[in-house]
């Protein structure tokens, strides 16, 4: 049983919702804070880690600090990848929103200042991608991208 509601809605709906965060401009190294997994959780997340594509919605990879193969970037301000995350609270939440991108679910949440923050759902590892307010205009796109890797490194399930 999920207690997670599901609600898919399609890009057109995020992508207005998402523009309407706004624009900024931020410089200077991106730090992100790294996961403490299991250790079966790690080999996902090192799998995905080879798996990810070299650009997300046309920005190159650029991973923050500390270098770790559970955190990953792209541009600058950057999408943070982190895999291994521990599974969010929000997910128990039945009014919680979701999407689903090219067969991977995400529960979405919009965070203080304009950013967005995605965890996968009902795969063997979160995966958690922050879309910074700068980078919301492109919508889903960054998920778009990141689906094929996901399949292919986290299997479907449920995370430890």
């Amino acid at each position: 049983m999920n207690p997670f509601r599901h609600r898919p809605f399609g890009l057109p709906s995020l992508a207005l919702l998402l523009a309407v965060a706004g624009c900024s401009s931020a410089d200077g190294e991106t730090a992100a804070a790294v996961p403490s997994p299991s250790a079966t959780v790690t080999g996902l997340c090192r799998n995905l880690d080879k798996a990810l594509p070299s650009t997300v919605d046309d920005l190159g990879r650029r991973d923050p600090s500390p270098e770790s193969a559970l955190t990953s970037g792209w541009g600058n301000p950057a999408i943070i990848l982190r895999c291994g995350v521990e599974r969010p609270e929000k997910m128990l939440d039945p009014q919680a929103d979701g999407v689903e991108v090219n067969g991977v679910g995400w529960l979405l949440e919009k965070r203080d200042g304009g950013s967005f923050r995605f965890t996968t759902t009902l795969r063997r590892a979160y995966v958690e991608v922050t879309i910074p307010k700068d980078r919301t205009e492109n919508g889903m796109a960054p998920l778009v991208d990141l689906a094929p890797a996901i399949k292919k490194a986290i299997p479907e399930g449920i995370a430890d």
